[in-house]
């Protein structure tokens, strides 16, 4: 691989940011039956009902429990809706401690990732009652035990991973589950594997993003790239800010010039054995801490939430460690132009004229419109590759939140055949996403007299001038641009997402890159 060496010291970066093989539960499917299994706690998946639902194996469980089950489900009043769940103890030395039970909701409406999310409630209900083993035992999705036993692995995992980095003294000191057994799912090991492979690319992309700005700079996302490069055998090349001043990339260093650290233009490569199927470029905005520039943000601002501006690079590079490990047929390259955007005597403008890698001229009319600035050049460097199509990623405006609220991500794109193959990629693992128009009247709003556009527009439509500024710096490639301003962060406990960095994007990348479409 080719790394650009530095003599630039590392500033309170700690080894404990960047835990790239968080240590995961066991977890393996068996065809053991249900009346067989032992250990702490067993879980039952339940679709909804009105009557009694014990049928077959579960009544003769619920014979060799003394009624448990039937006792469990009247006592609680559980009707098996989508996220309910029930938890009783065994008595009379049995060889199961704990019965769970969890609503998977109506069998017309559930959809793969029901499945997750039963296993996220499952895993922990069994934490919280101090389990160490746990069987899961739930229908068989839509016929197909290797995406049902991913489902529940990656909901399991993801539920109970904790960031206890940056506490002198954890919290929560219990040892947690050691042990997760699928029941009836036999032989899905490759299955459990990949949601392994994911779900570490999902913690990593959690804990940059949660990660504090002293500790996760530019230079820190650097060697995160170099440890992802030397761990799984991609290429890397980071470009220093001198090659970037090289290229033309008047826009990223624009944003980058008023911070002490220096700019890292990240450009990591994952290629596969034989003739790749196709390639593609994932982009991620990178701003590690952005205090608005000269356009400060003031008091109300969430200025103190912006360690979460480089959500999209996280994602990026989250994505680059999991397909790594699973390494599909297609080529692609991993992008994410990294600096601050900070205060200082050397800081641009408001008025500045930047010139873009492609020779585009931009008025800086507000220097907190910095993301789109720094993806503005990574866009024109994608596209120079050569590459199938780009997805870019971004917490690129507040116009999307309010538009489309905390959990919902924005779709823009000039291709609708990469638009659909991304919604659906989304759809399959659970992430919202909604394709938003490219008004290109909008852009009448960006236009500068002065320059060949403004980097930014009127209030209304915020969203959407954003994306039309990011196209004027694609020519022909098809191309989407994700805003993720919502759905990187949630401040409460939601679904398999803890509170806190969620690692969105991850997976629809990854699904994205492993579809069939060519």
């Amino acid at each position: 691989m080719e790394i650009q060496a530095t003599d630039t010291p590392l500033l309170n970066v700690s080894p404990s940011v960047r835990s790239f093989n968080p240590q995961l539960m066991e977890i393996t499917a068996t065809d053991t039956p249900v009346l067989s299994w032992t250990g702490d706690g067993l879980a039952i998946g339940f679709f909804e009902f009105e009557d009694a639902p014990l049928t077959g194996e579960l009544t003769q469980l619920n014979e060799k429990f003394a009624g448990i089950l039937d006792e469990l489900i009247v006592e609680t009043e559980f009707k098996g809706s989508e996220g309910s769940s029930a938890v009783t103890r065994v008595g009379g030395g049995s060889p199961v401690r704990k019965i769970f039970l969890v609503g998977l909701g109506k069998p017309d409406t559930i959809k793969l990732d029901t499945w997750r999310r039963a296993a996220a409630v499952v895993a922990r209900l069994a934490k919280k009652e101090k389990c160490k083993t746990l069987g899961i035992s739930l229908p068989t999705w839509n016929n197909d035990p290797d995406a049902t036993a991913t489902a529940i692995a990656e909901g399991a995992q993801l539920a109970l991973f904790q960031d206890n980095r940056f506490k002198s003294e954890p919290e929560d000191k219990s040892s947690g589950i050691e042990q997760v057994e699928l029941l009836g799912l036999g032989n899905q090991e490759q299955g459990i594997a990949k949601a392994k492979q994911i779900a570490s690319g999902v913690i990593l992309a959690r804990e940059l993003v949660a990660a504090p700005p002293n500790w996760v700079t530019p230079i820190t996302m650097a060697e995160t790239a170099i440890a992802i490069a030397s761990e799984h055998g991609l290429q890397l090349k980071i470009l220093e800010r001198e090659e970037c001043e090289q290229l033309g990339m008047g826009a990223f260093l624009g944003v980058a010039q008023a911070s002490d650290l220096p700019p890292k233009f990240i450009h990591l490569t994952y290629t596969p054995e034989g003739t790749a199927r196709r390639k593609l470029a994932i982009i991620g905005k990178g701003l590690t801490f952005d205090s608005g520039g000269l356009n400060v943000k003031g008091a109300g601002s969430g200025i103190e939430t912006m360690k979460i501006d480089m959500g999209g690079a996280a994602a990026t590079l989250g994505a680059a460690k999991a397909i790594a490990q699973i390494k599909p047929d297609v080529e692609v390259h991993f992008i994410s132009a990294v600096t601050e955007n900070m205060i200082s005597g050397r800081a641009m403008h408001p008025g500045d004229i930047l010139t873009a890698s492609n020779g585009k001229t931009i008025e800086v009319n507000n220097t907190d419109a910095e993301g789109r600035l720094t993806l503005a050049d990574a866009l024109v460097f994608a596209e120079k590759l050569g590459v199938d199509a780009i997805v870019d990623l971004a917490t690129l405006t507040g116009a999307c939140v309010i538009a489309l609220g905390d959990d919902i991500a924005g779709l823009w794109s000039n291709d609708d055949a990469v638009a659909n193959q991304l919604v659906q990629a989304a759809e399959r693992v659970g992430e919202k996403i909604w394709r938003m128009p490219m008004e290109e009247k909008y852009f009448d709003g960006l236009k500068s007299p002065i320059a060949d556009m403004k980097n930014t527009g009127p209030r209304p439509g915020g969203s959407i001038t954003a994306a039309l500024f990011l196209k004027e710096f694609v020519k022909e490639t098809p191309w989407a641009h994700i805003d993720i301003a919502g759905p990187v962060w949630t401040d409460k406990e939601n679904g398999y997402n803890p509170a806190g960095a969620t690692g969105y994007g991850v997976r629809t990348l990854v699904n994205w890159v492993m579809s069939e479409i060519s």
